[in-house]
């Protein structure tokens, strides 16, 4: 019988990471495979669905008239004349991970998303990640790398309500 090599398993080798991490690190479990764009099954096609499901939920709701879609090589852009995320929000909504208002039946009756997960996933695994909402006449946007806030900005807009997110691939 060979003797079995000794793992020095105890509470130093436990981890607990945060949600950038944990999506950066199991991709798999957001997105399936992550691929390069060849199969329709790839991960950035899904990448891409959760931030139009996020505007036809707008959309389907009543709240917007128009889906914009902008795809420039590996440059994504999105923008939907729904009500905008909630400009106090605008951060968290794109980076906690469980964060969302369509955990709340008042606001939305279905969605076609993942709830509190897909735009998480879309900001964690883009190389780059813009998020802006407009709401009311004031605007609120955030600018990411690799899913960490980099700048934050916010002031006032001519622009329809709405949030327009713009994201590179790699």
């Amino acid at each position: 019988m060979s003797e079995k090599t000794k793992h020095n398993y105890d509470e130093s080798k436990i981890k607990t990471l945060s949600s950038l991490e944990h999506i950066r690190l199991r991709t798999g479990m957001y997105i399936g495979r992550i691929g390069n764009g060849n199969h329709y099954d790839d991960g950035c096609y899904i990448l891409l669905k959760e931030v139009i499901d996020n505007a036809i939920d707008e959309y389907i709701m009543g709240f917007g008239k128009e889906v914009e879609i902008t795809i420039d090589g590996t440059r994504v852009a999105v923008r939907d004349h729904g009500r905008g995320i909630p400009l106090g929000k605008v951060v968290d909504c794109v980076s906690t991970i469980n964060t969302g208002a369509k955990y709340n039946d008042d606001v939305f009756q279905f969605s076609v998303g993942l709830n509190g997960v897909g735009t998480k996933a879309v900001n964690a695994l883009s190389k780059a990640f813009i998020v802006r909402s407009h709401r009311d006449g004031e605007y609120a946007e955030a600018q990411f790398k690799v899913g960490k806030l980099k700048k934050e900005d916010s002031g006032k807009t001519k622009e329809p309500n709405g949030t327009h997110t713009n994201r590179l691939l790699k």
